[in-house]
């Protein structure tokens, strides 16, 4: 009954990760400094793409692009569990439940088709270098991101929105920390076999036909790499899509992770665990990984770095 205190009528219940007060403080601390740094990582990435003409390029246009959706991707889940931990209410309003399942798979699924947009640059790069610049024009560069956000929404609209037609239990605890829509569907009195049918359908859709784009892309740079006569030269070109191939493993990895995890043990604490690695740990790692492993992406981050330091300083 207390937790029923906490809301209102129609509205949900956030279980959230822990009920005790001192693993809360921790909790809040981890939460923050992990949205500090992917929205910190991620900004910095976008302003050196910007601010140095060097990366005007198709690969570091589609690699802000990104970094703009996992900013958006992680301000959808982690702003609210940090408010709910710090008012001790796990209440969200059906409107905001709705709201919220909306952003996460329209972000989500822009990070999906960004990948695969991504994958397509490196295998013209490599595969065709000569005809790269004039494939990966700026007119089709900016269709492809334009699309890829447009048909974000429209295919992720219906399995949102499909909630609406739902009536609820007295039941309204979600054993997550955010919405997600597969333990919406439980709590669900009505009949719930539509809104399966498109929810897998769409995972599917979403799932195979970006996948099989990005493994089909580096099936064929894998071939042309392996006709590349010299180390160094099999090296370099490589080194151009590695950063990428591993951001992939990450997402697809993590995103299979949390499939699996739901399908074997339901509304388990393996399963919000799987959901973490998901939400933060990838979009707070891709920074690091381009950053790290590409030169300049480094050398124009230490350029932003150094015009930031003295605006501090003059501030202050």
């Amino acid at each position: 009954m207390e937790r029923r205190n906490q809301t209102g009528a129609g509205d949900f219940i956030l279980l959230g990760f822990t009920d005790d007060p001192d693993l809360q403080s921790l909790l809040f601390v981890l939460l923050l400094a992990i949205y500090l740094v992917t929205v910190t990582g991620n900004l910095l990435i976008i302003l050196a793409v910007i601010s140095d003409s060097h990366l005007h390029t198709p690969m570091y246009f589609f690699l802000s692009n990104l970094s703009l959706a996992d900013i958006d991707f992680t301000s959808t889940t982690i702003p609210k569990a940090l408010r709910n931990i710090q008012t001790q209410s796990k209440g969200i309003t059906f409107a905001g439940c709705v709201s919220q399942i909306l952003s996460f798979f329209v972000f989500g699924c822009q990070d999906n088709f960004l990948l695969t947009v991504m994958a397509y640059d490196r295998f013209v790069a490599i595969c065709h270098p000569l005809y790269y610049m004039a494939v990966m024009n700026p007119q089709l560069c900016l269709l492809m991101a334009l699309g890829s956000w447009l048909v974000s929404v429209l295919v992720t609209l219906p399995d949102s929105l499909s909630v609406l037609r739902l009536s609820f239990c007295t039941n309204m605890e979600i054993p997550h920390f955010f919405c997600d829509l597969s333990e919406i569907l439980k709590l669900a009195c009505s009949d719930t076999l539509i809104n399966n049918i498109v929810m897998y359908t769409v995972a599917i859709v979403l799932g195979v036909f970006p996948l099989t784009g990005i493994l089909f892309s580096y099936s064929q740079i894998f071939s042309s790499i392996l006709r590349i006569s010299s180390a160094e030269g099999k090296y370099k070109a490589f080194s151009t899509c590695g950063s990428h191939l591993l951001v992939v493993s990450l997402f697809y990895g993590t995103g299979l992770g949390v499939y699996l995890s739901s399908a074997a043990t339901p509304s388990s604490r393996m399963s919000l665990m799987a959901s973490v690695l998901y939400t933060m740990l990838t979009p707070m790692l891709n920074p690091f990984i381009y950053s790290l492993r590409n030169r300049d992406i480094k050398v124009a981050l230490g350029r932003v770095l150094r015009k930031m330091v003295p605006l501090s300083a003059h501030l202050t």
